[in-house]
């Protein structure tokens, strides 16, 4: 009874209304804060000075990804289930172009981008986000007789996903590595993958990620630092240590939208991935806490959304849903722990937020299918053909 009532209530209208201005308050705040924070490093790095440099061309992306989103809300659930592999098989292949010389852009050190003239740069690595969340779905749902056991149903999936790591650790791009990892386990473990091998697979991975920081000096040095950055506040501490005196800073409501003192040359990638420590200095802890409440309300309409089509039968939907709930709440949750110095510093965005062109298009692309799913989920629930 309880179901049925909660199926009737949400199907009054077309669309979950407050799931898009969920996601169109956090385009929208981002696009504001991007701007308040990169005016400065724009108006140095501009050849003719623009202080709005960074924030058209974070709107151009945003015309863009609305656009994919919007051609991406016509096509039906089954339409990308067909398309999973293909779209798999391509990101991959973009994985492997950007490590190959005079394809693959590097910058301080890692190659992660294949440069498009004009438009900027693509980043393999966050469309891959994308393709592994509709991937993983569907390999869930044509092995779901084989979850239980170990060589038919996960082994496969675990080897394509190690390679599709190696390539993301050979850039290196550890946090879009773990974002990945994450998504698949996830999507693996609401399919009805065994549960003690999902723990057992756990603690693997575990040990994994520790020898992977300790067999690395740059990323021991980042665990290090992150518990003490105070220690070495000019080196590796310096993200992090400036990015808590921001917080500090911003107090309640903050200093004001576009007072930001941090973001004038002392706090790195202000714009990108430290983005919430300048929405907590101009705008206080009301500031961010507005932030992680959408954050959550997204999340959570993720999840519901996908129970819904799991209630009506639709699998593959149900763990699409369900993924860009893991891919929005688990990147969101690694960047605003990295901000405020819970976890070590990571090169990880802000979901539907930081600037990054890639970012931004693949967000929108994932939310319009999330949206898809809801929509026909309304469509069968008034007995009308989606």
């Amino acid at each position: 009874m309880f179901h049925n009532a909660a199926l009737k209530r949400t199907a009054l209208t077309p669309y979950d209304w407050g799931l898009v201005f969920a996601a169109m308050a956090l385009l929208m705040i981002g696009m504001v804060m991007v701007y308040s924070a990169s005016i400065a490093i724009a108006e140095a790095r501009s050849l003719d000075g623009r202080q709005s440099f960074y924030l058209i061309r974070h709107a151009m992306w945003l015309v863009i990804g609305f656009g994919v989103g919007y051609a991406a809300l016509q096509i039906p659930t089954q339409t990308w289930q067909t398309l999973a592999p293909l779209l798999f098989i391509a990101g991959a292949i973009c994985l492997v172009l950007v490590l190959i010389p005079f394809i693959g852009k590097e910058v301080n050190g890692s190659r992660r981008w294949i440069p498009l003239g004009p438009l900027g740069n693509l980043q393999p690595s966050e469309l891959m986000k994308f393709a592994t969340i509709l991937y993983a779905a569907d390999y869930t749902v044509r092995k779901a007789a084989h979850m239980q056991n170990l060589t038919r149903g996960f082994l496969p999936m675990f080897l394509v996903m190690l390679g599709i790591g190696a390539l993301l650790l050979l850039e290196p791009d550890f946090g879009a590595f773990v974002v990945i990892i994450a998504i698949a386990l996830a999507i693996l473990f609401l399919g009805g993958l065994n549960a003690r091998l999902f723990a057992g697979l756990i603690g693997l991975l575990a040990i994994g990620f520790v020898l992977l920081v300790v067999l690395s000096p740059y990323r021991l040095a980042r665990v290090t630092s992150y518990l003490n950055p105070w220690a070495d506040p000019f080196g590796a501490g310096y993200q992090l240590s400036h990015a808590l005196i921001a917080f500090g800073n911003g107090e309640l409501t903050g200093v004001g939208l576009g007072d930001s003192v941090e973001k004038l040359f002392y706090l790195p990638e202000a714009y990108t991935d430290f983005l919430l420590a300048v929405i907590g200095e101009e705008l206080g802890l009301v500031g961010v806490l507005t932030v992680i409440v959408l954050f959550a309300w997204l999340t959570w309409r993720a999840f519901s959304i996908g129970w819904q089509a799991g209630l009506m039968g639709r699998n593959y939907a149900a763990l699409v849903a369900q993924g860009v709930g893991v891919w929005m709440g688990a990147q969101a949750f690694i960047n605003m722990g990295v901000n405020l110095g819970l976890l070590p510093t990571k090169g990880l965005t802000l979901p539907l937020m930081s600037y990054g062109g890639s970012g931004i298009v693949a967000n929108c692309l994932a939310l319009a299918v999330l949206l898809r799913v809801d929509y026909e989920n309304r469509c069968l629930m008034r007995g009308k053909k989606a």
